[in-house]
């Protein structure tokens, strides 16, 4: 996903730009950045791999040298960035959170229309920050240039503009991914999680609606393009990706994971089913299970515990085997909650399997004479086309689709047969729970419905994107 945070403040912004980038450290993945904008220095940047080491001690030397009082920064899935540019609008830094699905239509684009070159990171990919800085470049200001990257680019891209004497901040075209503005004395700041600027002393001004940009220099902000009508926010953020501190569109993550682990139990009372105890799988099921404990009464306990101060966060190695060992070895099971026990166990979603299963295998192991299991949201049928919130190179990776392969005979199903997979009242969609709860050995399973889902975050549901679960656009 990734994660971003900027200042501008009529102080030095540093300490500030730090401690606020590194409250996006949850969303990050592989690299982070800061760059700063002093007066008599000028631009400063620096960028580390944080793949396997926190955010702060990567750049606790460097804020020592840094000074300036514009900065932004980020937590990135995996481009280096900020990136420092140089063109006709003059120098500035920019950051992205985002994803381009056509990439390589923009590129020829640009070639056709004189642009030279674009430099290749590490894998051979172009660097999409790069390609959005060439997008804003094509027009004659910045706010134009920014809203002809949003108009093009396919996919999701919010930006980060800071220029010599203020910073641009953009809300992706669709809304996907927020924006928040704060407000202390002498400063304003933009970022992602509106949590991450509480202890700095900022408060929430102003929330950026779909496709709109403001302008924000050390005295205040102004709207340089209104926002749109429309808007497809992620969903997920308030399953999983977001903080339960933050909010997005006025409503708190921790308490939307009340409302969903509420409307499992509720499900579960119809079914007759009632557990010993109830559990999440730390840390992003913790709070679903506090709601289904809250609603059934059922006692909420923690039969295992994560052990987190030597091993880094599991969805950050590049290979699945090893954020699969890195998830096991965190998780510590604590036998005597659990011998003999019917276990009532929620995590916020299955993607491949092999993680709940792995756990599962603990639970049992450890004397559990059931384990059910209630995922937080809908099954994944559908991969992310929008933002970079899951590592999987194909669709095929994710279990159900695995399932409905073996349930079919193929691997392309029509979007009518997929249609049946994604209803809970159907045959198959049965068919398929039935099938991933023998293979990953749960007593039983049942699934957060969408209807619910969506009810719990209360928002009109034609604003919430919904894609990897219905693949409705």
């Amino acid at each position: 996903m990734g994660g971003f945070f900027g200042v501008a403040s009529h102080e030095d912004c540093v300490f500030d730009l730090f401690y606020g980038t590194d409250y996006h450290s949850h969303l990050g993945t592989r690299r982070a950045g800061l760059s700063v904008y002093d007066r008599e220095k000028g631009f400063d940047r620096a960028i580390h791999n944080i793949e396997n080491d926190h955010f702060r001690p990567k750049f606790d030397r460097d804020i020592q040298n840094m000074k300036g009082n514009l900065g932004i920064g980020c937590i990135s899935d995996y481009e280096p960035q900020p990136l420092i540019v140089r063109s006709h609008h003059g120098t500035y830094s920019i950051s992205t959170v985002g994803k381009i699905n056509n990439t390589d239509e923009l590129v020829k684009k640009l070639f056709n229309e004189g642009h030279s070159h674009f430099l290749e990171m590490s894998g051979g990919d172009i660097n999409p920050t790069e390609l959005t800085a060439s997008l804003i470049n094509q027009k004659a200001s910045i706010t134009e240039g920014i809203k002809y990257a949003q108009e093009n680019i396919r996919g999701s891209m919010t930006i980060l503009v800071m220029t010599e004497k203020g910073i641009y901040a953009a809300r992706d075209f669709w809304g996907r991914t927020p924006v928040v503005i704060g407000r202390k004395e002498n400063a304003f700041c933009v970022c992602f999680e509106s949590f991450s600027f509480l202890n700095l002393g900022y408060k929430t001004v102003h929330e950026l609606g779909p496709g709109e940009i403001i302008y924000m220099t050390p005295d205040g902000y102004e709207t340089a393009s209104p926002p749109r009508d429309k808007m497809k926010i992620c969903t997920f953020l308030w399953i999983y990706y977001g903080f339960s501190a933050s909010a997005y569109e006025g409503l708190n993550v921790e308490e939307i994971r009340y409302k969903c682990g509420a409307a499992l139990a509720k499900r579960d009372r119809e079914r007759g089913l009632h557990p010993d105890l109830t559990a999440g799988v730390p840390d992003s099921g913790v709070a679903h299970a506090i709601g289904y404990s809250n609603e059934s009464g059922i006692p909420y306990s923690r039969p295992f515990v994560k052990y987190t101060p030597t091993w880094p966060r599991s969805f950050m190695p590049t290979h699945q085997s090893k954020r699969n060992l890195i998830a096991k070895m965190k998780l510590i099971p604590v036998e005597d909650l659990i011998r003999g026990k019917s276990l009532l166990l929620i995590d916020d979603s299955i993607v491949r399997g092999t993680q709940l299963r792995e756990t599962t295998e603990y639970l049992f192991n450890s004397g559990a004479k059931e384990v059910h299991i209630r995922p937080a949201c809908p099954p994944l049928v559908f991969g992310c086309k929008y933002l970079n919130f899951s590592r999987s190179n194909s669709e095929m990776e994710l279990i159900t689709r695995r399932i409905i392969e073996k349930l079919e005979g193929t691997r392309e199903p029509s979007p009518e047969t997929l249609e049946k997979y994604t209803d809970p009242d159907t045959a198959e969609y049965a068919a398929m729970l039935k099938e991933i709860g023998a293979q990953l050995n749960f007593t039983s399973l049942h699934y957060h419905r969408l209807d619910d889902m969506t009810q719990a975050v209360n928002l009109n549901p034609c604003s919430l994107c919904t894609y990897c679960w219905n693949g409705r656009e």
